[in-house]
């Protein structure tokens, strides 16, 4: 089973389970969706947490699944994420050891997050030379802030949850046992009530934006003039 289901006082636990780094593939994704469903079906849950099993949040997506019918098939990761964001209780998306690509678009998705110290954070898509496809362009951003966003997408780099510490990504960067946190957030989350807080409507601010990204332009066209792909993401991220 690509996701695990159970409940904990009153909060849904969404555990992603597919080894060795709980790769997004479509059982994946669907496990994702039908545990919201589920969550927000039952009366007596409150909220939901969403976890990864093993060694990492989520690696992104399942490259085995790559130009196979089931990289396309529906739930989407996109559709997975809406499903995530639009959920009518709270949803906590709980970070530990990795959170990269289409794993961290997931967690974007989510109405909070918090990590564990030294979880790795990433859109290394550009080093497949891909643009991260799932809405990182735009909620990263809105997260991090423009700079440490346009940085680590055009770079593909991964971060420590520690230096993302003080930025609006992680809503709370966790001790001890992680899912115990995660429950208690959400628990506390649920007690304020709604509407909860949605990344994509979080506006970008930045003293000179238009001057930071011509910057940005100017220092790929020097270092990766030959690759197209790191251009591109900066446009995405213009249109943020």
């Amino acid at each position: 089973m690509a996701v695990d289901y159970s409940i904990r006082d009153g909060v849904a636990v969404i555990t992603l389970d597919n080894p060795p780094v709980n790769g997004l593939g479509h059982s994946t994704r669907l496990g994702i969706v039908e545990g919201i469903e589920r969550a927000n079906d039952d009366a007596n849950v409150r909220a939901i947490v969403l976890i990864g099993a093993g060694k990492a949040f989520s690696g992104g997506a399942d490259i085995t699944e790559f130009n196979t019918p089931k990289a396309t098939q529906e739930p989407t990761l996109m559709t997975a994420i809406k499903a995530v964001e639009g959920s009518a209780k709270p949803v906590v998306a709980a970070i530990h050891t990795v959170a990269m690509g289409g794993g961290l678009e997931l967690a974007l998705g989510a109405h909070y997050c918090i990590a564990a110290p030294g979880a790795q954070i990433a859109l290394p898509e550009v080093k497949l030379g891909l643009l991260p496809g799932a809405g990182g362009t735009q909620r990263l951003p809105r997260a991090v802030g423009l700079e440490t966003a346009l940085n680590m997408i055009v770079s593909g780099t991964p971060v420590p949850s520690e230096k993302l510490a003080q930025t609006p990504l992680f809503d709370e960067l966790a001790d001890g046992d992680l899912v115990d946190a995660a429950v208690s957030f959400a628990k506390q989350a649920a007690d304020r009530g709604g509407p909860y807080p949605k990344v994509r409507d979080r506006r970008i601010e930045h003293p000179n934006a238009e001057g930071f990204i011509q910057f940005a332009r100017n220092s790929v066209a020097a270092a990766a003039k030959h690759f197209p792909v790191p251009h591109k993401c900066i446009d995405a991220i213009e249109k943020a």
